[in-house]
């Protein structure tokens, strides 16, 4: 019992002691971490005061950086305020310069003026004095003076212009004839003739697509074949129970329809036998071409004329000319030619001749540079036409100097056959057109109630009041009419205008 009392007070005092070591131990080392805690602190410390007071310098020196600027600014500002200010003020100083000398200006200006006025009164005073004494001797005031000094002028003016019609008249049916020739031929010179084109595709139908593939032939051999055998350009595409043939050459384009049509007619469709139906289409169609020349020129009682030339008109016949077949044209022109070298007694027979010739070079065998007109001549000369007729030919678009009569007989009746209502698709338009502007024309006159364009305007007829136009003025209302129309409008030929004024009387008896 009392050893286990001493190993207890033992163990007791054992345990006392090692409180008191771990007690010391860790005292020890809880003063060496507040030790370094203290010291790191310090250093953190340190550390922090250095940054701030980099910082610190930092934001001072860019602080200081931005106030130099803006002081730089301010000063630049200030040196151009300053500028604009000593600108300012010159340019108030001038601007006070000039107004004194405006005031100066104006002053004077003023001062003239006064001088004037008084200077236009005293001249209306004296203009007043001398009027009452010319209405004191003359015994009529200013105003009756003015009328009837108007009316004396008037009736003087109007009886000098009725002489000088009356004589110019006179002279004028004197020499008819020769002043008819001349004003024709003058109106020639302002008829302006239209420009030829000619349409470069056919149209060649067929009952159904499938022939399409035959007219091609395997690997496209048929189509070449005929390509080449006639010189035309053979379009099979989309269109519906169509072929399209295009060439500038119409006779060519020709040739290839009628061999088409026979080729599919025959049903026997292979190169040789496009080159046999070919080369027979050829034949008959050049024997068409001479036949319709021939006819042509005996129709026209036209002889003597060269087969190549013959041949020419005869290939007319597939040639046209803005819609308008171009040997139904030729022979138009060449029938008015005769008419109207009749009327001016001159040779009709040549006139025929060069009228049918006028447009041969628009058929040409070869390509040319020139224009139709000149190529034409060209080739007349070639083959052995008079001279005459040559210029004829070369001069009806005024392209060479006309030297002949028959010149200026060609262009017109050329224009004529061209203008005519329906010749041409593109003419219907300007044909109404050129009505309503004759009859416009006329009614911008006082006194006309009513106007008529007739004969496809070659006449105007003109109705106008008999109670606002006497006798005397309706020859001269024609006369301005006529020139009015003369000098604003194009047109062939020439227009009557036709004034007429009637007074009617009507009663009833009941």
């Amino acid at each position: 019992m009392e050893n286990l009392i001493l190993i207890i007070v033992a163990l007791l005092g054992g345990i006392g002691i090692g409180f008191i070591l771990f007690r010391f131990v860790i005292t020890g080392k809880y003063n060496r971490m507040m030790a370094e805690a203290e010291k790191d602190a310090s250093v953190i410390k340190e550390k922090k005061l250095l940054e701030v007071k980099e910082e610190f310098l930092n934001k001072k020196s860019q602080f200081e950086k931005e106030t130099q600027q803006k002081n730089n600014q301010l000063q630049q500002t200030e040196n151009r305020l300053k500028q604009r200010e000593l600108s300012l003020n010159q340019r108030q100083d001038a601007l006070s310069h000039r107004k004194n000398e405006l005031d100066k200006q104006q002053s004077a200006i003023e001062n003239q003026q006064q001088i004037i006025l008084h200077k236009q009164e005293e001249l209306d005073k004296m203009q007043l004095k001398e009027r009452e004494k010319l209405e004191a001797i003359s015994g009529l005031s200013a105003e009756e003076a003015k009328e009837r000094l108007i009316v004396s002028l008037k009736d003087e003016a109007k009886t000098n212009a009725q002489s000088y019609i009356n004589e110019i008249m006179d002279e004028a049916k004197m020499t008819a004839n020769k002043e008819a020739k001349k004003i024709v031929i003058q109106t020639i010179q302002r008829v302006a003739t239209e420009t030829a084109i000619e349409n470069s595709v056919t149209v060649f139908h067929i009952d159904n697509d499938e022939v399409k593939g035959r007219i091609i032939g395997r690997e496209g051999r048929n189509i070449r074949a005929l390509e080449a055998a006639t010189g035309v350009e053979i379009v099979v595409d989309d269109t519906p129970e169509a072929i399209v043939i295009s060439a500038f050459d119409p006779v060519r384009r020709e040739i290839c329809r009628l061999a088409l049509h026979q080729l599919i007619t025959d049903g026997r469709i292979h190169p040789a036998r496009i080159e046999e139906v070919v080369a027979k289409v050829k034949r008959q169609v050049d024997e068409e071409v001479l036949e319709t020349g021939k006819r042509t020129a005996i129709d026209l009682g036209i002889h003597g004329l060269h087969s190549e030339l013959i041949r020419i008109i005869g290939k007319m016949k597939y040639r046209s000319s803005y819609g308008q077949n171009l040997l139904q044209h030729a022979r138009e022109t060449a029938n008015l030619c005769g008419i109207m070298a009749a009327e001016l007694g001159l040779n009709p027979k040549k006139a025929k001749r060069a009228g049918l010739l006028h447009d041969i070079g628009k058929v040409p065998d070869e390509e040319t540079e020139l224009s139709h007109a000149i190529y034409g001549a060209k080739l007349a000369e070639l083959y052995k036409e008079k001279p005459d007729i040559c210029n004829a030919i070369g001069a009806h678009h005024e392209e060479i100097e006309m030297t002949s009569l028959l010149a200026p007989i060609v262009q017109i009746c050329d224009a004529i056959s061209g203008a005519r209502p329906g010749a041409r698709r593109e003419i219907v338009e300007a044909y109404i057109k050129r009505l309503n502007d004759l009859e416009n024309i006329a009614m911008s006159y006082p006194g006309v109630t009513k106007t008529y364009a007739i004969q496809a305007g070659r006449e105007l007829r003109v109705i106008v009041g008999a109670d606002k136009i006497d006798d005397n003025q309706t020859s001269e209302l024609s006369a301005e009419i006529a020139k009015k129309i003369q000098d604003e409008m194009t047109y062939p030929g020439q227009v009557k205008i036709t004034v007429i004024r009637e007074v009617r009387s009507v009663n009833y008896a009941k």
